[in-house]
């Protein structure tokens, strides 16, 4: 593997690093409905574990309520035992062929532990990124023997990697903010 390709590949994990941190926080709830919320609770059907999205359709027809439709009725109560038993707080009730979930306000202990959640997922994001950096770093001394890499090519790939490393985390802790303001916003 060339230095660059060493550079792009690490550049490319880094991004999905940050994009699985995003989608991460999606499912943290803040003071609105959003279908993100409950789509990968995962709910026991046809035999296997399947995400919710997989089993109905999700809307957020008012600010504070989900309308969860099955695709098939008769995973209804298999849908609300899942959405019950995720450790979300929420409580849906079923309404003819939907479930209707209404979001209570959140009290402000329940959006520390929020941020707690966040600022936890935000960590593994950044240890996550830090990993990709050490085995870029150990691939960069596997090339140290081969045809046209010197010392200071190595030397400027590791800095440039540092850069790497520096500005996903910088873009983690970005994220991070904007969430705990959206969280802490009532």
């Amino acid at each position: 593997m060339s230095i660059d390709e060493i550079l792009m590949d690490t550049e490319e994990k880094m991004e999905k690093t940050e994009q699985h941190v995003v989608q991460e926080f999606s499912g943290v709830r803040t003071g609105k409905a959003s279908p993100s919320l409950v789509e990968n609770v995962m709910i026991e059907a046809y035999g296997s574990n399947m995400r919710l999205k997989e089993l109905a359709s999700i809307s957020a027809p008012e600010s504070r309520m989900l309308l969860v439709t099955p695709f098939d009725q008769s995973n209804l109560k298999a849908i609300e035992k899942g959405i019950q038993s995720a450790g979300l707080g929420l409580n849906p009730a079923v309404q003819g062929r939907f479930l209707r979930i209404v979001l209570p306000d959140l009290s402000t202990e329940r959006r520390q532990e929020f941020v707690k959640l966040c600022k936890r997922q935000s960590e593994e994001g950044r240890v996550a990124i830090r990993a990709e950096r050490r085995q870029a770093i150990e691939a960069l001394k596997k090339t140290k023997g081969t045809a046209g890499v010197s010392e200071d090519n190595i030397k400027d790939a590791e800095t440039e990697i540092q850069k790497l490393t520096d500005r996903f985390i910088g873009k983690i802790d970005a994220h991070l903010s904007q969430k705990e303001k959206e969280i802490m916003t009532v």
